[in-house]
Parts: C-alpha cells; structure tokens; sequence
C-alpha cells in the first residue's frame, strides 16, 4: 500500500512504472468525453484519424481517408486522443507510447517516446491537462496537454501523484486544481476522492460500486458510473444518483459535451448477460441531479465503442442494425437514423474488432470490420461522404481532434 502523500511539492520528473500487461477494460482507456483539441494545436493540423489492427496502426486524412502512415505496433493496442490536436497515446505493454499524427508538412511517426505505466489505462484530457491513469499502481501521471507540440524529441515535465491501492481507475484535474480520483483496491472499486491543489481532502465518498469511467460536463459538473446508478461531483460535493434497476444498473461510460448539462451513459440493466451488446442508455442531467433510462429502438444495440456526442449536442448510437440513431437526450427520443453499415453481431471479447464512431465537428468517422472499411458521416444530412477500404481490419479508433 502507497501512503505518500497526494502532490509531491514541485515533482517535476519523467514518468515512470514497471513493464507489464496492458489493463483489460470493457469500457474502454478513455471516457466519452468530447473536449475540445487545444487551441494551441498547429493551425494546419487537420483532423487524423487513427486506427489499430492487430500489429500496427494505420494514420489515414480526416478529410479524404487517404492512408498517410502505417506502422508497426504491438498485437493489441488501445488509441486515446492527447488533446492537443496531433497526438495519440498508444496503450502498449511498456506504457503510453506517444504517435505523432503529422502535420501538412510532417509525417505521421510512432515515436519512441513513451510515458512508462504498469499497466496503462484511462487518459483524460480537460482543462489543458492529460492525465494518464497506471492501473498497476494506480498513479496518475499529469501533463501540460500543449507540452507534447513543444517536445520532439523527450518527454514533456509531468506530476505523478501516487497511487495507494492499485486498482483499475481513472483521474482528472480539474481547471482549479481540483484533482479527482477512484479508489479501490484488488478486490474492487467502490467510490470516489477530491483533493485541493494541496492536497487536501475536500469530498470523498464510498457510494460508488464497480465505479468506472468519467465524463465532464458544463461547468465542469463530472460524473463517473457506477454498477448500481451513477456519481455527480458538482462544487465541492458528490450526489448520488439511483439507477432505477437494483441492485444492478451500470453505468460504465459517460459521453459527453462540455457545452451541456446532460450526459449519455451506456446502461447494462443484467449482470450475468451473455456477449457485450447494450439496449438501454442512461440520461443524467447534471443541473437537476436526475437519472433516467432510455430504450433503443427495437432491433438496434450496441457497445461502449458506438456512442458519441456531435452537432446540437445530441448523440449518435452506431447500432446493431448498421445505422447511426440520433437521440436527444433533452427528450429521451430518438428522432432520426441512418444507414450506414451492415448488420452486426456482438464481439466474442470486448477486444474484438467491432464497429465504432467517433465524431469530430460535424463528421462521423465509422469502422465496419467485416469489410476492412471506414466511412465517413455527415452528420447534419445522414450523407455518407467517403469511404474506403483498408489492407487490415481496423480495432481500435482515435481522433486528433
């Protein structure tokens, strides 16, 4: 057990952990969070998309889908966005290896730089922040988000804050200082923990079975799921909320815009379900402290990679049935879908490749494995604008910006 203290007092220091394992995580490295990429991103940056396969990874141009890199990586990789509108953490078993998305004028490169973690997990990035979460151990390793642009060729200055109990979790900081963090142990999860920039405790509280995942929303109200409802944290304070399933009703991803009160989160009301397909989502509105559950439309499922937020802050669920349904989570009503892939069936491991969306402006990027194709979805008019297939079939799916 680590009982160092919250901040070590000006650390300033390279990351560091032992070399094992990646985390296995059902709900993903990273959150449904949709903040924006740094304003501190190079102007001629375009959106990239990344895209793992078993052994490497693919960079393709937002726009046209064109291949731009492809290069060597390990069997499984996880890819999570930095933030700062070119960069991708890699989840390898060393830790976080940093892939440069390249520029008009730079190349797209696996890097040798890597933010060492026992066993990496989350990344979260808000309020010019990257948190990089070792569920080995718990620490979480924090960074200036636009540092990676200044740094070419070593590292950027982080902050390690230990961890106590090695745990699968997950962190933030908020724009304040306000350091937020799971705690659990090996046995499991079950609750949440606020520090000032001190180190301080501010709030705590151990209402949270199975917490896993967070997502902020406006003015910085973070919400993080738990197996039986879901945890708000707003001004100093945690609030409950009851999932109208008990004693199971997990919550286990929030997807959120930090323009809206409301978040969606995906919603497993049957412990002992077989395969990874969802049929309910949960709406939490953050403002009145409220949680409710929506049923898809009949014939349409989906996992924790096919969930998103995009134009009018509305979400977007790649179903079952191969078309993205749009739901208002003001209303809970779902008012339009669109076709766009085949029909699909339940991944055997969360692993497996399976479809996912990722949403950037307006556009819907989509992975269809069965066919080792991505498209591309405008999202105001249903419009499949690009598509194209690849040499491999595509995994895992992350977005400069």
């Amino acid at each position: 057990m680590r009982t160092s203290p919250l901040r070590r007092a000006g650390l300033v220091a390279l990351a560091v952990g032992a070399t094992v394992g990646l985390a296995s995580c059902a709900g993903g490295a990273g959150t449904g969070s949709a903040a924006p990429a740094s304003s501190a991103a190079s102007d001629d940056t375009a959106t990239r998309v990344a895209l793992s396969y078993p052994g490497g990874i693919v960079v393709l141009d937002g726009e046209t889908l064109e291949t731009l890199a492809d290069v060597s990586s390990e069997e499984f990789t996880r890819l999570n966005p930095a933030g700062d509108g070119r960069h991708v953490m890699v989840t390898t078993s060393a830790g976080f290896q940093v892939l440069d998305a390249g520029t008009s004028s730079i190349e797209p490169e696996l890097t040798d730089l890597v933010f060492e973690a026992s066993k990496p997990g989350h990344v979260v990035t808000h309020g010019g922040k990257t948190v990089l979460y070792a569920d080995g151990t718990s620490d979480s390793t924090i960074f200036d988000t636009d540092a990676l642009l200044a740094s070419t060729d070593t590292l950027p200055a982080v902050e390690t804050i230990p961890g106590v109990e090695a745990h699968h979790g997950v962190s933030i900081v908020l724009e304040d200082g306000t350091f937020l963090t799971t705690v659990g142990n090996a046995d499991g999860r079950n609750g949440v923990v606020a520090k000032d920039a001190s180190g301080a405790t501010i709030a705590e509280t151990a209402d949270c079975p199975g917490v896993h995942g967070e997502g902020t929303a406006k003015d910085e109200v973070v919400v993080f799921g738990c197996e039986n409802g879901a945890l708000v944290y707003d001004d100093g304070a945690f609030t409950k909320l009851t999932a109208p399933d008990q004693p199971y009703g997990r919550m286990g991803n929030a997807y959120v815009s930090e323009d809206s009160a409301l978040i969606v989160g995906d919603y497993k009301d049957d412990r002992d379900a077989e395969g990874y397909l969802l049929h309910r989502l949960a709406l939490i509105d953050t403002a009145a402290k409220t949680q409710r559950v929506v049923d898809m439309p009949a014939g349409a499922e989906y996992t924790f990679r096919d969930v998103a937020r995009g134009p009018g802050d509305l979400a977007y669920v790649l179903a079952s049935d191969g078309s993205i349904h749009v739901l208002d989570p003001e209303t809970g009503a779902f008012t339009d879908a669109f076709p766009v892939i085949g029909a699909w069936e339940s991944p055997v491991e969360w692993q497996d490749a399976h479809p996912a969306i990722k949403v950037s402006g307006d556009i819907a990027y989509v992975t269809e494995p069965a066919k080792n194709a991505v498209h591309a979805v405008d999202l105001t008019t249903g419009e499949t604008v690009k598509s194209v297939t690849l040499d491999e079939t595509p995994n895992e799916i992350a977005l400069t910006k």
